[in-house]
């Protein structure tokens, strides 16, 4: 069995993700980070999803990215609440966490050198996303390709890295869809950037209301317990 490394946060579309590297084969090795992020629990959620997804590897490094802030999730910067599907759409959001899944994959990099993985999958979007320019399809090829040099593994000839991203260019919507063909209890994850407890959800966040909007058009029942 080949063996996958999977960024496992706890939210909706990570959850996604390690579903679809169980199902094409691969055996998971989730990773989740603990890097100073507000909606830290989050890794509780994390937990439960890869437990149950049978996922008997699962790695948490703690990075603390608050000592450079700069975001609403790592700086004493308030979340955005309340915005309609124009403004989410404009600019990049103040949520964005600088260079986070450059420094993410970093690890992932060398997880997966160590572990004689060949595959890395992560669950960014381009399509319901909130602006982040880690996101974008050219920003995975181009990190693909700096991977492939930048490991002993690499040069040797031993490996060919791959990055997958099997949700960038589905909407919430499929996401939710194809999660949910392949038994994903979305009860387990948590979306939110400012949670009130660990499965109580704002509602009103970007990334909230993405989760609500995505719901509603794949037209199956949203289990998230929301503050509003």
């Amino acid at each position: 069995m080949k063996t996958a490394i999977v960024l496992v946060s706890g939210g909706l579309d990570s959850a996604t993700v390690a579903a679809i590297a169980r199902h094409e084969g691969f055996e998971v090795r989730a990773l989740s980070f603990n890097y100073g992020q507000r909606h830290v629990l989050e890794l509780e959620a994390a937990r439960r999803v890869v437990a149950a997804q049978g996922i008997r590897h699962h790695a948490v490094m703690t990075i603390d990215l608050r000592a450079f802030g700069g975001s609403a999730l790592t700086d004493d910067i308030a979340v955005p609440k309340h915005r309609d599907a124009a403004a989410m759409s404009q600019g990049i959001p103040i949520t964005y966490v600088p260079a986070r899944n450059t420094i993410f994959l970093s690890f992932a990099l060398a997880y997966a050198e160590v572990s004689a993985a060949q595959d890395i999958f992560i669950g960014v979007n381009a399509l319901d996303y909130s602006g982040y320019p880690d996101c974008r399809p050219e920003y995975l090829r181009a990190y693909e390709a700096m991977a492939n040099l930048a490991t002993r593994a690499g040069v040797e000839g031993k490996q060919k890295l791959h990055i997958h991203a099997p949700l960038m260019t589905l909407t919430k919507a499929g996401i939710i869809r194809r999660g949910t063909e392949l038994g994903v209890d979305y009860s387990l994850t948590l979306s939110c950037y400012d949670p009130a407890a660990p499965n109580l959800a704002c509602g009103a966040c970007d990334s909230c209301q993405l989760r609500r909007k995505g719901f509603a058009e794949a037209g199956i029942a949203d289990p998230t317990l929301y503050r509003s």
